[in-house]
């Protein structure tokens, strides 16, 4: 039997056949129209006014806090326990404090640790819609406001997810998305910013283009760099946006066909269902022994993220029992689209075996 990867990208012959017919229509390959016409359909999406392409979703971080603190130092970046390393980094990067936080039961930042992590110094607060999962935040938003602090929406893992039928990573000042190859659309690496702020979108634009007033001119009224996108990407990115309902649909049967056969398992906990997960997860005592396991039997898994607190190279003395328990059980289950039932059921007769012989 063929290995069933954990997650994998899915191009098929559309995204073959605009490539093809982009290059030899003489197309240059960096950002340009297609570009443009992405970053439209990505608005239509998720219901944004603004939207600029960038080359990966932490530079998406880094542009977005840029526009809000500059190059200042010593400012302060309130982020979630549980979640990728590049939340964290964008910080880090840029010479900002990161202030870590507890997560609650939905898996994403909860809302009065985030509150009381608040201190004059505080410019951002960056919210991780951790998996297509959303928690309380309306009334972060409302906080954030009152305080005149940025929220920013990291949702590189919700592009599709909707939260009170509004699109995830529209809720902030300013939101990111990532496209890299495990992601529910791909463009092989890179990343979106949204915002309905014009001035925070129109600063991204500028900074991201060598800072630049507009394309093609050579003034540059302030600092930037190149972190632009390709046509070569949004030619991919237009061809894999048009399948989005459809990539939605398949993820969602999917998290429900592991939930249906696997939820009456004592020792398998589900968390929150998210509106559109990215990757399924489970939780259970001993994910490393489960991992092994399934690898024995050609199936490829993934633990779930240290929390960000114990990462080697932070490793901040402090306590965060919600984060540090989820990412202790965690385990992301394969969750490509292009999965058949025969698989999943392979799949979940393998984990129910493993609990079976553990006994």
């Amino acid at each position: 039997m063929k290995p069933i990867n954990q997650i994998e990208p899915v191009f098929g012959i559309d995204e073959a056949d605009a490539l093809k017919y982009y290059i030899l229509s003489g197309g240059w390959g960096t950002e340009h129209t297609k570009s443009r016409e992405f970053e439209e359909l990505i608005k239509c999406s998720v219901g944004s006014k603004h939207c600029t392409l960038v080359n990966n979703g932490t530079m998406g971080l880094i542009l977005s806090l840029m526009a809000v603190a500059g190059e200042s130092y010593g400012y302060e970046v309130i982020v979630p326990a549980l979640t990728m390393v590049a939340t964290i980094n964008a910080v880090t990067h840029l010479g900002g404090k990161p202030l870590i936080v507890d997560i609650d039961t939905n898996l994403c930042m909860d809302i009065d640790n985030a509150i009381e992590a608040i201190t004059p110094k505080t410019s951002a607060i960056i919210y991780v819609s951790f998996n297509g999962r959303c928690g309380d935040i309306e009334r972060l938003k409302y906080e954030c406001e009152k305080r005149k602090i940025v929220l920013i929406e990291d949702a590189c893992q919700s592009f599709g997810s909707l939260h009170n039928g509004k699109a995830l990573g529209t809720f902030g000042d300013i939101g990111v998305y990532s496209l890299s190859p495990h992601k529910i659309i791909s463009t092989g690496q890179g990343g979106a910013i949204v915002s309905n702020n014009e001035e925070l979108y129109n600063w991204c634009k500028r900074y991201k283009d060598f800072g630049r007033l507009k394309g093609g001119s050579d003034l540059h009224t302030e600092f930037g760099i190149n972190s632009k996108f390709t046509d070569f990407q949004a030619v991919i990115g237009i061809e894999q946006i048009k399948t989005l309902g459809t990539r939605i649909e398949k993820k969602k049967y999917i998290y429900q066909f592991y939930k249906d056969n696997l939820d009456i398992i004592g020792d398998i906990e589900f968390a929150t269902t998210p509106d559109t997960p990215w990757m399924v997860d489970i939780y259970v005592d001993n994910p490393k022994a489960l991992k092994d396991y399934l690898k024995d039997n050609k199936i490829e898994t993934r633990l779930m993220y240290p929390p960000l607190h114990k990462q080697p190279y932070i490793k901040e003395p402090i306590e965060l029992p919600v984060s540090e328990g989820f990412s202790k059980k965690g385990i992301w289950l394969p969750s490509s689209v292009n999965l058949t039932d025969k698989q999943l059921d392979y799949i979940c007769e393998k984990i129910v075996e493993y609990f079976m012989l553990k006994g």
